[in-house]
């Protein structure tokens, strides 16, 4: 599984952390894959680490509490998808192995693929999606059911199959990342150590994701997959809600969480633990609530609130993204059109 990368196009929310901690329905990235690996039977883990790195031991640690065997493997500097892999062949030894990527969100896990590796013994999986960008991404072009080439993010791209960021193979992908060179990003591409795996006359099958998936490399992608998820919500309710509070959908409140007076919470919403909402206030549909979170007055709705933040104000918050530890305050009481934030750990804002 890979969890390494600078997160750039994450930032301010990546300067102070790994990209792969943030939290989607109140749950890091990352577990998502790693409980997909789990449910499929997989139980030797290695997580490729980046120099970004914060967190991620301490929440996986040995992999034990989830059920799961962790070994850590360091790549000093992200040099691609396939450098990742070459720096994983100790640990990955001559079997057949699952490459995950950290920051992809997939609804129906990766069962199917393993089956189709068992029943078609090709030398690769690579599992495909149809995109609305697909310059982002790395592409599939095909011929029927024929693979014509693989290309990473093109400017001019000829096909919408984005490769989803589950793959697997076998050992003679190493052969295959030895053949290859640097990219124009001088990164070492797995698009391109797939293409040799082509070149050589190896069988690579394509399987067509069902489902959704999200790659959450971008603000608005983080969003969208939190409404994915969002939308399944089972609600359930730990905390206390005070009287004239009203309660519409799908909400999940954790435990020591109290609701007060004059609230309206409208599901699919899920809150953290410790946290206290209100009174007076609006919490709209596809909103997550990390723990020990207050937010006193105002409107906010589909954003993901970060822990420890503090939200009192009298304004209402749209499509936002905010970090931990976040002080919002109210300079006035008028509720405008909507403000939307992109949010950094430890940010001050006065609206």
């Amino acid at each position: 599984m890979l969890a390494g990368g600078h997160g750039t196009r994450l930032r301010p929310l990546t300067y102070t952390g790994n990209k792969h901690m943030l939290p989607v329905a109140n749950k890091p990235i990352i577990l998502y894959g790693l409980e997909h690996l789990r449910n499929a039977g997989i139980k030797d883990i290695g997580i490729v680490l980046g120099p970004i790195k914060e967190g991620v031991r301490e929440l996986i640690g040995d992999g034990s509490k989830f059920g799961v065997r962790v070994t850590y493997i360091e790549q000093e500097e992200p040099k691609g998808l396939a450098h990742a892999v070459k720096v994983s062949r100790d640990f990955l030894g001559e079997k057949p192995f699952v490459m995950y990527l950290g920051d992809n969100l997939l609804k129906s896990g990766i069962e199917a693929l393993l089956e189709i590796f068992k029943k078609y013994n090709p030398e690769a999986v690579i599992a495909v999606s149809r995109v609305k960008e697909p310059q982002r991404f790395g592409l599939v072009e095909m011929d029927g059911d024929r693979i014509v080439r693989l290309v990473e993010k093109p400017k001019f791209p000829k096909s919408d199959l984005a490769l989803v960021g589950v793959y697997l193979f076998r050992p003679s992908i190493f052969d295959a990342i030895e053949r290859i060179k640097p990219s124009w990003r001088n990164e070492l591409e797995i698009t391109d150590a797939i293409q040799e795996l082509l070149n050589a006359n190896h069988y690579v099958h394509v399987h067509f994701v069902s489902g959704w998936w999200k790659d959450t490399g971008r603000p608005e992608d983080l969003l969208e997959a939190n409404q994915l998820v969002l939308s399944d919500l089972e609600p359930g309710n730990e905390g206390e809600i005070h009287e004239n509070v009203i309660v519409q959908g799908n909400v999940r409140i954790g435990a020591g969480t109290v609701i007060r007076e004059g609230c309206c919470l409208r599901g699919p919403i899920i809150i953290g633990e410790r946290c206290e909402i209100g009174p007076n206030t609006y919490i709209g549909p596809y909103t997550s609530i990390g723990d020990n979170v207050t937010i006193r007055g105002g409107e906010i709705e589909y954003s993901i609130v970060m822990s420890e933040t503090m939200i009192v104000c009298e304004k209402r918050i749209i499509n936002s993204l905010i970090g931990r530890n976040v002080n919002i305050v109210s300079s006035n009481k008028s509720i405008p059109t909507g403000h939307r934030l992109i949010l950094g750990d430890r940010s001050q804002v006065s609206l």
